[in-house]
């Protein structure tokens, strides 16, 4: 479920009254660029940009794919943990439940087929270790034989999240927060939707609120396969989804299941869900608002 995000963004703050300070941090952690703009009181803005580099180390110690020491890899490794940290019970536990929600689509056993098809390994034998339902979680975590997991489809929102959290309880009220998925505290914010093949096909409105945005052609993989991966070997069905909810964390996970799902499934899932707009563009350029 590794992949990049297209969703360029367009913030004006001409509208708004003055604050104290207004500053930007830029970097990169969990293979995408990221931004964060604050507007508040110096005190606050200068904490909460200090304070984001550990935070951003934390969650990379936890998930990263890269790292072999990761919290992630190790479990990968061995294929058991008796304990896990919060960071990693707390995204098994948006897992399980967005599983659920999407009817299985999203998954994150799906990591063993990724590496196959990356490096031209047995996609057969791999896709036999696909199946959310035979991870045994709770206090710890037991993968069954040949399994690994993989949360690039999760791990940003929920870093995005974590810091969004922080700068509430800091007192921030006005921000935009961009580390792999956008959230707006305050608002409105214009955010451009963009098409890895179509470029700029929309705009839309944020306020208080977060969205993700998944581009299957993003990137592609051995064996003519996209690097937003179907448990059951599905094709997508668009270009690009742009899903809005509540948390950066859901958006992040849905958007990753919604490239597979048709306008009639979407529709449901926005209900089930709780979602905000839902924007999809198909491989001939038409936009769709769901």
């Amino acid at each position: 479920m590794r992949r990049r995000r297209f969703l360029s963004l367009a913030a004006s703050f001409a509208c708004v009254p003055q604050f104290s300070v207004a500053q930007a941090w830029r970097g990169r952690a969990l293979g995408a660029d990221f931004s964060v703009r604050i507007d508040g009181p110096r005190a606050l803005v200068g904490q909460a940009l200090s304070e984001l580099p550990g935070l951003l180390a934390a969650v990379e110690r936890t998930f990263s794919l890269f790292d072999p020491a990761s919290e992630l890899s190790r479990l990968n490794a061995i294929g058991h943990a008796s304990r896990v940290s919060p960071m990693l019970r707390d995204v098994v536990a948006i897992s399980d439940r967005v599983h659920d929600l999407t009817g299985g689509v999203f998954d994150p056993t799906v990591q063993p087929l990724w590496r196959a098809l990356a490096s031209g390994g047995d996609a057969v034998a791999a896709r036999r270790a696909i199946g959310w339902g035979r991870v045994r979680h709770g206090d710890g975590i037991t993968l069954d034989s040949g399994q690994a997991l993989t949360f690039n489809g999760v791990a940003q929102g929920y870093a995005t999240d974590l810091f969004a959290q922080r700068l509430t309880t800091l007192g921030a009220t006005r921000a935009l927060i961009d580390l792999g998925e956008q959230v707006a505290l305050g608002g409105a914010f214009r955010l451009g939707l963009a098409d890895p093949d179509q470029g700029i096909v929309g705009w839309r409105s944020l306020t208080d609120a977060a969205v993700a945005t998944s581009s299957p052609a993003a990137m592609a993989l051995g064996q003519g396969q996209t690097h937003i991966l179907s448990p059951d070997g599905s094709d997508p069905v668009w270009s690009t989804v742009s899903v809005e909810a509540p948390t950066a964390t859901l958006a992040d996970a849905l958007s990753t299941a919604a490239v597979f799902m048709d306008r009639a499934t979407l529709r449901r899932l926005r209900v089930v869900a709780g979602l905000g707009r839902i924007m999809t563009v198909d491989r001939a350029g038409r936009v769709y608002r769901i």
